[in-house]
């Protein structure tokens, strides 16, 4: 079985019906100046139960496509955010 990617990130926005938008930050060496630089990136993952909340660290693992946009699902939340 070929083995499925994860991503960690933060909610930024609830996205309509069992949908949220996650903010994913990685670190990249910049190939001229050799210094590490942020790389940002949104991804759209399938939340079932809608229990996420904006400020919400989570681990999303990726699936089959469930929309144009969507090939993530909710695995688990690591933090819950301030409210």
């Amino acid at each position: 079985m070929t083995h499925k990617r994860e991503i960690q990130g933060v909610v930024v926005k609830k996205s309509g019906d069992k949908t949220a938008s996650v903010l994913v930050t990685r670190s990249v060496l910049h190939p001229k100046y050799h210094k590490t630089v942020k790389r940002f990136k949104k991804y759209l993952i399938h939340d079932e139960r809608n229990e996420l909340n904006e400020g919400d660290t989570v681990i999303a693992v990726e699936c089959r496509p469930l929309s144009k946009t969507k090939s993530f699902r909710l695995k688990t939340i690591v933090a819950t955010g301030v409210k």
